[in-house]
C-alpha cells in the first residue's frame, strides 16, 4: 500500500499537521523538522496528493507566468528563476506566451484564473485599465511595467537609459536615437522620459518598432536618414538587428555609429561586435515576483513597488564619435 501522511508523521515523530504544512507551507517549519519530516517522505515513498490538499486548502499551488515573447532570450532566465523559486515554496509554475497580442493575453487570464492561486504578467501589452479588472478573479504581480495599486517589481531601465545616453555623450556623440519598442510600451516610455532629462544632446525618437531583429532592421534605414552617430535601443534584438541592417547599408559598428542595446541576452555577448547593453536583473525579478505573488496569495499582500537597479556593461560596439 502507498504510504500516507500518517505513516510520514509516525517516521519522523512529529504531528500530522506539521507533515502537512512541510509540504504546503515548508517555510513556516522548523529547518531541522523540515528535514526530517522530508527525509521520512523520501524514505517512505510518500508523494502528497495536491488535488486531494487543493480541495481542502482552496489552493492549487500552482502558479500562472505570461511572458510577452518566450523567443526573446530575455525571458528564459526570468523564467527559470521563477519556476526554481516556486518549487522551494512547494509552488509550480505554468508557462504561457502571447505573442505580443494583447487579446492572446486576456485569453490566456481569463483560462488560467480558475487553475491557479496568482499569475505573473511579465511586460504586459494590455492596457492598465484592463488588467486592473481583470484581476479581480485571481492575485497578480506585475513585472516591468507599472499599474497602480497592483504588487510590481521593476527593474529601473530609465536609470540604465540615463546611462547609455551619458556613455554615448561621453565619447562625443551629440545626435543620438532612441529606438522605441511596441506601440504603448511603458518601457519604451520610460526609457525616453529619461533620455529627454539628459542635457547637452539632441535626441531624434523613431518608433514604434517589434521589439525583434526585424525591427532592428526596419529601423536601419530611418537611423542613417536621421544623422545620428549614436543609438539606444529598445532592447537587444533590435540593437542586433539594427547592426545587421546598417552593416548591409556600408555604416561600421561603432566606426561610424555606435549601438547600445537594452537585456544583456547572451547573443549579444557573442555578436560581432560585442554589444554594449544595460543589464536587467531578469533573474531576480522572477524571484522577486514569485515573492510577493505568494504574499499576496498567503495574506492578500500589498501594492508593494520593487524596483532592481540596473548597468551599463560597455563592450565593443560603441567608441568614439566620428570627426
Amino acid at each position: 500500500m502507498a504510504a500516507t501522511i500518517k505513516d510520514v508523521a509516525q517516521a519522523s515523530g512529529v504531528h500530522v499537521s506539521t507533515v502537512s504544512r512541510t509540504f504546503s507551507a515548508p517555510h513556516l517549519v522548523n529547518p531541522e523538522t523540515r528535514n526530517r519530516v522530508l527525509a521520512a517522505a523520501e524514505d517512505l515513498g510518500y508523494r502528497p496528493n495536491r488535488a486531494a490538499r487543493a480541495l481542502t486548502t482552496g489552493r492549487t499551488h500552482n502558479l500562472g507566468l505570461i511572458v510577452a515573447d518566450i523567443s526573446n532570450p530575455f525571458f528564459p532566465p526570468l523564467i527559470k528563476a521563477a519556476q526554481a523559486h516556486a518549487r522551494t515554496r512547494d509552488y509550480y509554475v505554468f508557462v504561457a506566451d502571447t505573442d505580443e497580442d494583447p487579446q492572446v493575453e486576456e485569453e490566456l487570464i481569463k483560462a488560467f484564473t480558475k487553475q491557479v492561486d496568482g499569475l505573473l504578467l511579465c511586460s504586459p501589452r494590455l492596457s492598465n485599465r484592463t488588467i486592473e479588472r481583470l484581476r479581480a478573479e485571481v492575485p497578480f504581480v506585475v513585472v516591468n511595467r507599472e499599474v497602480k495599486g497592483m504588487p510590481t517589481v521593476l527593474m529601473d531601465v530609465g536609470q540604465g537609459a540615463r546611462l547609455a545616453i551619458e556613455h554615448l555623450a561621453g565619447l562625443g556623440h551629440r545626435r543620438i536615437a532612441l529606438i522605441s519598442g511596441p506601440s504603448g510600451s511603458w518601457t519604451s516610455k520610460q526609457m525616453r522620459e529619461a533620455a529627454a532629462a539628459t542635457s547637452g544632446v539632441d535626441l531624434v525618437f523613431l518608433g514604434p518598432n517589434a521589439p525583434t531583429e526585424q525591427g532592428g532592421l526596419a529601423a536601419a534605414a530611418e537611423v542613417t536618414a536621421s544623422g545620428a552617430t549614436g543609438v539606444l535601443a529598445y532592447n537587444d534584438l533590435v540593437a542586433m538587428g539594427l547592426i545587421e541592417g546598417l552593416h548591409e547599408r556600408g555604416v561600421r559598428v561603432p566606426a561610424d555609429v555606435s549601438v547600445v542595446g537594452v537585456d544583456d541576452i547572451v547573443p549579444g555577448r557573442l555578436s560581432r561586435p560585442k554589444l554594449t547593453t544595460v543589464a536587467m536583473p531578469a533573474a531576480a525579478a522572477g524571484r522577486m515576483a514569485v515573492d510577493l505573488l505568494l504574499q499576496s496569495v498567503g495574506d492578500g499582500g500589498t501594492a508593494t513597488l520593487a524596483t532592481l537597479a540596473t548597468s551599463l556593461v560597455v563592450r565593443e560596439s560603441t567608441g568614439p564619435a566620428p570627426l
